[in-house]
């Protein structure tokens, strides 16, 4: 059996991760893995490792390494054909980890979005996410605030982490 690319995508918030990654995922026959939105359905599922990361995430912080990797290695276990990893690894501690658990196997290639954070801070400032399935919207500077997802009419809504 062929297994498909192993990518990571590197880049601070608002760089445009997301975006990229799931046309790339989209196109390339592969699972797009965030590890923010991993992180923000164990919060909205109320399971015990949401309870321990929702601090980090409202307080804008980084999770901590061995809760990462925690996440992580889950959710490629049950990817073992190739994977788009967004956002991951962010620090040296994970990439040794992922590097280390899977060695040559674990990518195939890293690219970093490098974007200034005059172009992120009011791409964040302007964007809102559907609760209910994610669908990213950008509310126009003076414009009226998006509140209805125009694709599954679930509640849009600025990201805690976007503030």
């Amino acid at each position: 059996m062929r297994r498909g690319p192993r990518l990571a995508v590197l880049g601070r918030q608002g760089a445009g991760k997301g975006t990229q990654c799931s046309l790339l995922a989209s196109r390339l026959g592969v699972p797009h893995l965030s590890t923010g939105d991993l992180f923000r359905d164990e919060v909205a599922a109320g399971t015990s490792l949401g309870r321990r990361v929702s601090g980090y995430l409202e307080g804008g912080e980084l999770v901590p390494d061995e809760v990462v990797l925690d996440v992580v290695t889950t959710a490629l276990a049950a990817v073992p054909q190739g994977y788009l990893l967004d956002g991951f690894p962010r620090t040296l501690a994970q990439a040794t980890a992922l590097l280390g658990s899977a060695g040559d196997d674990a990518l195939d290639v890293a690219v970093e979005l490098v974007v200034p954070s005059s172009v992120v801070l009011p791409r964040l400032a302007a964007r809102r996410v559907c609760r209910s399935c994610g669908e990213i919207y950008v509310t126009p500077e003076g414009g009226p605030e998006i509140t209805t997802c125009r694709v599954c009419g679930g509640r849009v809504a600025r990201r805690a982490d976007d503030t």
